[in-house]
């Protein structure tokens, strides 16, 4: 039987991390992508400030680790440099896979990641990050890994090729950031220079995960311009975006559970993208007046055309 060394969940990462040692009491000999520790490898807690897998869910690890780092201060600094694709929210499960392989959990045997959660990241991830000139790394080619059939970490969230409803959001190359407008002129100059322009209201639906799910509010749903889409598409539309723009959502939520947002962008093929979003709060003064005002605005380049 496969026990652990001085192991501490925490309620981070309990569910994978309880499904993992379901595997292990369940599997026979280890095959060739769980094999027995050697000699010089050693436990070691999780320090504070490596802040990939802190509190992932286990506070030991091995070193050396699956990626041969010899040191903590090596596996400190080499782990850090993913905290920038972490903070795009490319997917779910992108902190399980790295820290599955720069800080392994100190059990009896090395536990690699499966092949299927490394693609399953790879798919997300890999785009963001040629959106800034980086590849994706030799090291973490996904045929290194075990299939699925061997004893290794699969994934915890749901893909787009389950049957269930939800999708993997996807994150953006794009920045996005709530506005802070210093007059309504230029609220309206912006409306003006988008496809869409909507008012709605956000709900975060689930706070459990690394990335949450929102939904739209289609009680809330107030159409300023439609543009080239049919205003009875437009709540499906933006729920869409909702689904795959993590980033974008995230930066304009910034931690709220429930929110209303006066959002533009632009129909790109099948899908919109959100260009700019002002938060309706009675602090905000120069947005109320932008909407109050949009009725009866014409936009410079649509004169005497219904927007």
């Amino acid at each position: 039987m496969v026990t652990a060394h001085r192991r501490q969940p925490s309620r981070s990462g309990s569910p994978w991390l309880l499904g993992l040692l379901v595997r292990l009491l369940l599997w026979g000999s280890p095959g060739a992508w769980a094999s027995y520790l050697r000699r010089s490898s050693s436990c070691t807690p999780i320090p504070h400030h490596m802040a990939l897998c802190y509190d992932i869910g286990y506070s030991e690890m091995r070193i050396p680790n699956l990626l041969e780092h010899e040191t903590m201060p090596e596996v400190i600094q080499q782990s850090s440099s993913w905290l920038p694709l972490l903070a795009r929210e490319c997917h779910p499960d992108a902190r399980i896979f790295l820290c599955s392989l720069f800080a392994p959990i100190c059990l009896d045997r090395l536990i690699y990641p499966c092949r299927s959660l490394c693609e399953a990241v790879k798919r997300s991830c890999a785009p963001v990050m040629a959106c800034y000139g980086y590849p994706w790394p030799e090291i973490l080619n996904c045929s290194k890994f075990p299939a699925d059939h061997e004893l290794c970490i699969a994934a915890v969230s749901t893909d787009e090729n389950s049957s269930s409803r939800r999708t993997v959001p996807r994150a953006s190359c794009k920045d996005c950031e709530l506005e802070e407008a210093s007059t309504a002129r230029e609220i309206l100059e912006n409306l003006c220079a988008n496809d869409f322009a909507v008012k709605i209201r956000i709900l975060r639906k689930n706070t459990t995960t690394t990335i949450s799910d929102f939904d739209l509010d289609p009680s809330k749903v107030e159409v300023l311009k439609h543009g080239p889409l049919l205003r009875t598409e437009i709540p499906a539309r933006l729920q869409q975006w909702l689904d795959i723009d993590a980033t974008c959502v995230h930066n304009i939520m910034r931690g709220t559970h429930a929110g209303v947002f006066v959002v533009s962008g632009e129909v790109q093929s099948d899908k919109v993208v959100v260009n700019k979003a002002y938060a309706w709060q009675k602090k905000n003064r120069n947005v109320h007046q932008a909407v109050r005002r949009w009725k009866h605005h014409r936009c410079p380049e649509q004169a005497g055309r219904k927007v």
